[in-house]
């Protein structure tokens, strides 16, 4: 297998471990990128983008990142917080006043960030093609009654995420999510991350290869098995009433990827990932670009909520909009893996094992994304081993459950 790109001598660990990944981890194709201080140390790619035709992953590839698109999402919301322009506690229908039906209008955009909102999934069945329809869903979400009293507990809004935040960002500002992400984000970055991505970048998209539930070894995670064996139940409707996205094949299919879905749709790679990342290691600017004040870093980094997440059935903690540390190693094996990075991080992975994260202590930034996926819900062997190896490099050591401290 051949490994293309940069390491710095203090991050050989992190090469080795990529190597292994594809050596001894069953790793098709990915990239991972680090920043330190704001300046690359890690960037490195290899594998296959496309197992059918052979073709390599190169360093344009993007992929499919799944969940890591509810952090590109949450940054958005929290650009506006920082210039006033929305309050994270104020009622939602402030600025989205249909959203006060059936008993929702005591809502606050912050319960919509930290999925207490109470509408993981849609109760009425939508037709095919719905994810691909703004309106129809923002409208459908609107009218709904949520299934828990919102604020009371967190369950996560697996597909809904991006649809609730990104129709406040809408009504604040004029603009669809993706636009507004692209003007205030990864254009003046210069990443490769899309929520729509432009028709004449397909032929750089790695395909998604999905889990084999049927191969011998594979454990679902309890979220997936209630959802097959009970479809109309929370995560039976989060994961089958949408309209046939998550269908086998569908996420890779052209409408799905010029759709905006600011929860699972965005397309991008580790670069772009560690990229977004890394002016919220420094601060909250990077190169003359601006995301956030400093005073806005907190309320991205703090946990809001933590314990038994109500859709998922595993522990699980956030801050606003980002995921942070959370061991769940000591559950049975399907259900064992969570994210393991330093308590002052915050981050967002993707389903199959994608993980983008800052760490501002450590003035860190990190991006990994691949097309083979892993079975579980959050960062597999894979992705962790990766993390692993840069907190190694910087001396920092784990706790007894794995995080880790300085």
């Amino acid at each position: 297998m051949s490994i293309q790109g940069t390491c710095a001598p203090q991050f050989a660990e992190v090469r080795t471990e990529f190597e292994r990944n594809f050596a001894e981890r069953g790793e098709v194709g990915a990239s991972v990128h680090v920043t330190l201080d704001g300046e690359p140390v890690v960037d490195l790619w290899g594998g296959v983008a496309d197992p059918l035709t052979g073709q390599p992953w190169s360093e344009e590839t993007i992929v499919h990142v799944w969940s890591c698109t509810k952090a590109a999402t949450a940054l958005c919301a929290h650009i506006l917080a920082s210039r006033g322009a929305l309050d994270l506690n104020a009622p939602v229908v402030r600025y989205w006043p249909e959203y006060g039906a059936e008993g929702k209008d005591a809502t606050l955009v912050r319960h919509v960030l930290s999925h207490q909102a109470g509408l993981p999934a849609l109760t009425e069945w939508l037709p095919a093609g719905a994810f691909y329809d703004w309106e129809l869903v923002t409208a459908a979400l609107a009218a709904q009654k949520p299934l828990w009293q919102p604020g009371t507990r967190h369950g996560y809004h697996g597909l809904t995420f991006g649809f609730l935040v990104g129709e406040i960002i809408r009504r604040v500002t004029g603009q669809s999510l993706g636009q507004f992400f692209e003007k205030e984000v990864s254009g003046p970055l210069g990443l490769d991350f899309w929520m729509g991505l432009p028709e004449d970048l397909e032929p750089h998209v790695a395909h998604t290869i999905p889990v084999d539930p049927t191969q011998p070894g594979v454990l679902l995670p309890s979220l997936f098995v209630t959802a097959l064996t009970e479809p109309e139940s929370v995560p039976g409707l989060m994961l089958l009433n949408n309209g046939g996205y998550m269908a086998p094949g569908e996420s890779d299919s052209r409408a799905a990827h010029s759709a905006e879905m600011g929860a699972i749709g965005g397309i991008s790679n580790a670069r772009g990932l560690a990229g977004m990342y890394r002016p919220l290691a420094l601060g909250g600017s990077y190169n003359g670009v601006r995301l956030v004040e400093p005073q806005q870093l907190p309320q991205m980094s703090n946990v809001v909520v933590a314990g038994l997440d109500a859709v998922v059935g595993v522990p699980s903690r956030f801050a606003l909009g980002f995921q942070k540390a959370t061991d769940n190693s000591y559950l049975p094996p399907n259900d064992r893996e969570g994210l393991l990075i330093s308590e002052e991080a915050f981050g967002h992975n993707g389903m199959g094992g994608s993980l983008g994260f800052a760490d501002p202590r450590a003035r860190l930034s990190f991006g990994y994304a691949m097309n083979r996926q892993g079975p579980g819900l959050g960062v597999n062997e894979r992705g962790q081993s990766l993390v692993d190896a840069v907190y190694r490099a910087l001396g920092y050591r784990q706790t007894g459950g794995g995080t880790w401290f300085a």
